[in-house]
């Protein structure tokens, strides 16, 4: 599948490259848009409290958190959590994420589909994720083929979590522009703008599936190769 060893080691790049360059973009989309405000010069928190507020989620709460781009919902608690320069900036960065977080919750009061799924497969995708490797290796190493397909089973349901991420993803992102706009956050002369942080930040679950993706397929094909 890979041409040879030299094959090989163009595909470990390939996927330690293309996770770095999804972070590295997002790092510096975010930084270029940090530094320009929205025009209504509203802070992350007041973005969110807003949002929140025109679709009645009042009880979801917004807190502080330490970290960069550390930004996330927790639906456990109904918390919106905005790392420190998304929480207190006026910057389009900090409205786009403060939105996009805010479309997770408005996801989560919807009972939003794959947003259930992705909650549900959080147990499995975790053994997976943990275990998966391990189990390959062992199976791999010891020859016992049993051992490397539970490996794979286990590496599948890590990969279908990081699958079911991407709409979820997206479609957070869809509904912080839609609210952004309806709410008078952002300007039509500003959209395109906010959209580049949206969609530099979306490309690193982009990169994550499809180096797992990758993975899972390179460790079928040996399993198959294995049993000629």
């Amino acid at each position: 599948m890979f041409g040879g060893f030299g094959g090989y080691l163009i595909y470990v790049a390939l996927l330690l490259l293309i996770p770095m360059w999804a972070s590295a973009r997002v790092k510096s989309t975010y930084k270029k848009y940090m530094k320009v405000p929205t025009s209504s010069y509203m802070t992350g928190a007041q973005v969110a409290r807003r949002i929140l507020d025109e679709n009645s989620l009042y009880d979801v709460t917004i807190e502080e958190t330490k970290g960069m781009l550390s930004d996330h919902y927790d639906p456990r608690k109904k918390v919106v959590r905005l790392s420190s320069d998304n929480y207190h900036g006026h910057s389009m960065a900090a409205s786009a994420v403060a939105a996009h977080e805010v479309g997770h919750a408005i996801q989560d009061a919807e009972n939003y589909a794959f947003l259930r799924f992705r909650s549900a497969l959080v147990p499995a995708a975790n053994f997976g994720s943990n275990f998966g490797m391990i189990f390959i290796l062992i199976g791999f190493v010891i020859g016992m083929s049993q051992l490397y397909l539970l490996g794979i089973v286990l590496f599948a349901a890590a990969v279908l979590f990081q699958l079911v991420t991407l709409p979820v993803e997206f479609d957070a992102s869809n509904r912080a522009m839609a609210q952004l706009v309806s709410s008078g956050v952002i300007r039509n002369n500003e959209e395109r703008k906010t959209k580049k942080v949206l969609n530099a930040a979306a490309m690193t679950y982009v990169a994550a599936a499809l180096v797992a993706l990758a993975e899972l397929l390179r460790f079928i094909l040996m399993f198959v190769a294995s049993d000629e």
